[in-house]
């Protein structure tokens, strides 16, 4: 694993290794959307990964699909995510915010306006959803105007002026795993027969727009991206062109300088490789079910620049100082990804906590 340990950077900031942590869900926001007074704690607590990438925050009312997420429009969200912000870099850490706009995933009641949810079409996802009230089907979401699409390409770029603000690193975009930028990628959720509908470069566009806006705002040594090509998510399919959508997206994506494409991959190596040589600033590849014994393989065959970590990163604060040492890891307690409370969020143990015997 001699790879892993090389330092690296990442635009304007260095990293000791090549881990990262990957977004991830917790549901610890208030009902405002502000980060609860648990969230500065644990993204400190995990400040060893190096690179923290947080949880999907809504960049508006209109992009929050599920309960108790946070946001980046207000200027009470902005306050809360600097405490965040500043938890992390006293303990050495750097921490980008992944910015979602859930589009067709989510429940009006889960919104704070309870107006209707946004997609480039018409076309419910019809997929589970938890609500106050309990478990619901997603809601029909309405079709997307052309204003629609230019106010919610300026609530991006004002989310990323926000982040920004409270302190953060960076943001990373998400255009994966079902949700509004993947909706406008996938040809049966996008039916439009205008500017953003059709063609590879028409359903490819506001992904492009909202990527050009936010590096704009911010400079592009500040932003990265989310992509899962091939990834059947959320209703979502990516159609017979689908590879070559993600061919074109990340060509034109690479001419903006991201100073990161980040990609949840499922097992298309062959593709993989493609992206890598149409990519020149850092790939980030999360491995879906990637075994322990193989996390620095993307590595090694430079295929990846740095390997994010999810649930080992969730229920090991120190996943760092385990790894390096050999050590059992403490397994991740699915009943409290999204309970709300301290309880399997920030009480895992450490090594120092709770001495783990040691991997021969």
């Amino acid at each position: 694993m001699n790879s892993l340990w090389s330092p690296t950077t990442l635009g304007h900031i260095n990293l000791p290794h090549r881990l990262a942590l990957a977004p991830m869900t917790r549901s610890r926001a208030n009902a405002d959307g502000t980060p609860t007074g648990l969230v500065p704690t644990y993204y400190a607590q995990r400040a060893s990964l190096g690179l923290l990438i947080t949880e999907g925050t809504q960049p508006s009312e209109d992009g929050q699909g599920y309960m108790l997420t946070p946001g980046i429009h207000s200027q009470e969200q902005v306050a809360a995510w600097k405490k965040v912000a500043t938890a992390v870099h006293a303990e050495g850490g750097h921490i980008f915010m992944q910015i979602m706009h859930a589009g067709r995933m989510g429940h009006v009641d889960n919104t704070p306006h309870h107006r209707d949810l946004l997609a480039p079409s018409a076309i419910g996802a019809n997929q589970p959803m938890y609500t106050p009230t309990g478990p619901q089907t997603t809601s029909a979401p309405r079709e997307m105007t052309v204003d629609d699409i230019k106010q919610t390409v300026q609530d991006f770029r004002q989310a990323a002026r926000n982040a920004i603000d409270a302190g953060l690193d960076g943001v990373e975009i998400h255009g994966a795993n079902g949700y509004l930028i993947n909706q406008f990628l996938a040809p049966n959720a996008n039916i439009r027969t205008d500017a953003y509908g059709g063609t590879i470069e028409n359903r490819a566009r506001f992904a492009l727009e909202v990527a050009r806006a936010i590096v704009d705002e911010i400079g592009p040594e500040r932003t990265g991206i989310r992509l899962s090509p091939g990834f059947a998510i959320g209703g979502l399919e990516d159609g017979p062109e689908g590879e070559d959508l993600y061919r074109y997206l990340i060509s034109e994506l690479n001419k903006l300088g991201l100073v990161y494409l980040h990609i949840h991959h499922f097992g298309n190596d062959t593709f993989l490789a493609d992206v890598r040589a149409r990519w020149s600033q850092k790939l980030l590849v999360l491995r879906y079910d990637r075994p322990l014994q193989d996390i620095a393989w993307d590595v090694e065959m430079g295929l990846a620049d740095i390997v994010p970590v999810g649930r080992w990163g969730l229920a090991n604060p120190d996943f760092v100082e385990r790894l390096k040492a050999g050590a059992e890891l403490n397994e991740p307690d699915a009943s409290t990804f999204y309970s709300g409370g301290a309880k399997g969020y920030i009480d895992y143990p450490t090594l120092q906590q709770s001495p783990a015997v040691a991997v021969a």
